[in-house]
């Protein structure tokens, strides 16, 4: 499988922020995608997930025989960098709810204290109330109903930015255990981030997307070709 973007394009009145995008996705892998604050990370999310409208461009998955079809919504989970979640319900509560509105389109395959237990958290904070969870535990809500869910394509927005030691690393673990049958697109600012748990670079610089090539360099000269590109962004 492929997700396929091409020539996606959005302004803002006068300012282009996303310039003519056109690249390709492959199952299995993190991405990591890296830009500077302001370069257009949010908006190509939202682009993807038809919370904004392009102004130009389309995409489409492409399956493993060649066929094209149409980005359908179930194909799309999007983790914000701030979690959404209906804070007058219990996590149990919320669980049950999201399992019972998509019984048509998802399969859930654990009861409702295993998914619980898959993400870490604790038997007495699920009959807790959402609006009294941490920031930490509502980013695992978020990531829970997409690990039920299954969508072939993930969206993470900065997702770990604000999170402790240890429930960032329990993310990164969750993450990379998920990667397989799906595209995975992480959004971060954070170099070391990308570099511990992406598979792929992506820089979003000047508005469009371009991958980072490895090839034999170490992790200190990776990081310096990275900073070069997109330290051109202040002398454009």
């Amino acid at each position: 499988m492929e997700f396929v973007i091409e020539h996606l394009s959005k302004s803002f009145e006068k300012k282009e922020v996303l310039k003519d995008i056109s690249f390709t996705f492959e199952e299995g892998k993190i991405y990591g995608l890296l830009g500077r604050n302001g370069a257009g990370k949010t908006t190509l999310f939202n682009c993807l997930n038809r919370d904004l409208k392009m102004d130009n461009g389309s995409f489409c998955i492409v399956d493993d025989s060649g066929g094209r079809r149409e980005v359908a919504a179930e194909d799309i989970g999007y983790v914000l960098s701030t979690p959404t979640v209906p804070e007058f319900l219990t996590g149990r509560e919320f669980l049950k709810f999201f399992i019972d509105i998509n019984e048509k389109t998802i399969a859930a395959q654990k009861g409702i204290d295993e998914y619980f237990d898959y993400v870490s958290i604790e038997p007495e904070d699920r009959d807790k109330l959402l609006k009294d969870y941490s920031h930490g535990m509502k980013n695992k809500m978020q990531m829970l109903i997409n690990i039920i869910a299954q969508p072939n394509i993930l969206l993470l927005d900065e997702p770990l930015t604000s999170l402790d030691v240890v429930v960032a690393e329990e993310m990164k673990q969750l993450l990379r255990s998920l990667k397989q049958k799906r595209i995975t697109i992480f959004s971060t600012h954070i170099m070391d981030l990308a570099l511990d748990l992406c598979d792929e670079i992506v820089l979003l610089n000047h508005g469009v997307l371009e991958v980072v090539e490895k090839t034999d360099l170490d992790r200190k000269e990776f990081k310096d070709k990275i900073l070069e590109s997109l330290r051109e962004e202040d002398h454009e």
